[in-house]
């Protein structure tokens, strides 16, 4: 009888010791790349008022971009909040920006939303990798939510659908991959390719390139959003 609980105990032992590779591996910051978020506060992120040009973002002494950061802060830390490691948005209130501008990097998150929520990821302060509630009763697939999230929807002569449809369904957490080198981009989402080799055009002037340097913005528009583990990586 021993001899049965001493190989018991032995599986035991080896099965604990081996690694897991569920949410803790996950979080682990992948080689190469820095985080972003670091489960716990704000750091590294300001509050940029809704859909505010990058180029004047860039144009601004640093004394001057603090002022602007400052006059929204109070909003920042209401509508932004972190739960279990996950930096949550109610829908409202600016956008999350990081403090750091970048050129050429890889980008890595998770996200999850709610019903008729509506978000995206800004790239150089420029929208944007789209995230969608897909479905028919979110009401928006005339403007194309149907195709499903990923894409770069704000483009108008280059591609702003996805290649597939690729989003999981509400409770789930979805996985995005970015690539941006100039102004090409390409997007991964939960392991399917949904733009590929696509230059993204500057919102707002479409006859100038989008800026060659900003921040990762996390867009708040229209219902909760998640986000989690989210990484960079210059390149």
């Amino acid at each position: 009888m021993s001899k049965f609980f001493a190989f018991g105990a032995a599986l035991l032992a080896f099965a604990c010791a081996l690694p897991s590779f569920a949410q803790d591996d996950a979080s682990k910051c992948p080689e190469g790349f820095v985080q972003l978020f670091n489960g716990k506060d704000l750091t590294g992120w300001k509050p940029c008022k809704r859909d505010f040009h990058p180029y004047p973002l860039l144009e601004m002494t640093d004394a001057e971009r603090a002022d602007f950061y400052a006059k929204h802060q109070a909003e920042f830390e209401k509508c932004w909040t972190i739960e279990n490691g996950e930096l949550v948005n109610d829908g409202n209130g600016p956008y999350a920006s990081t403090e750091k501008f970048y050129k050429d990097f890889e980008l890595r998150l998770e996200y999850k939303t709610v019903a008729k929520a509506d978000s995206g990821i800004y790239l150089r302060g420029n929208p944007q990798v789209q995230i969608w509630d897909t479905t028919k009763e979110g009401g928006k697939w005339n403007l194309g939510a149907d195709k499903g999230s990923g894409a770069l929807w704000n483009n108008q002569k280059n591609a702003r659908m996805p290649l597939v449809y690729a989003d999981k369904p509400f409770g789930e957490w979805n996985t995005v991959r970015i690539t941006m080198k100039d102004d090409v981009v390409n997007v991964w989402l939960n392991g399917k390719q949904t733009v590929k080799d696509t230059v993204m055009e500057y919102t707002w002037d479409r006859s100038k390139p989008v800026p060659p340097t900003g921040p990762i913005q996390l867009q708040t528009h229209g219902g909760e959003i998640r986000w989690r583990n989210i990484f960079i990586k210059e390149l």
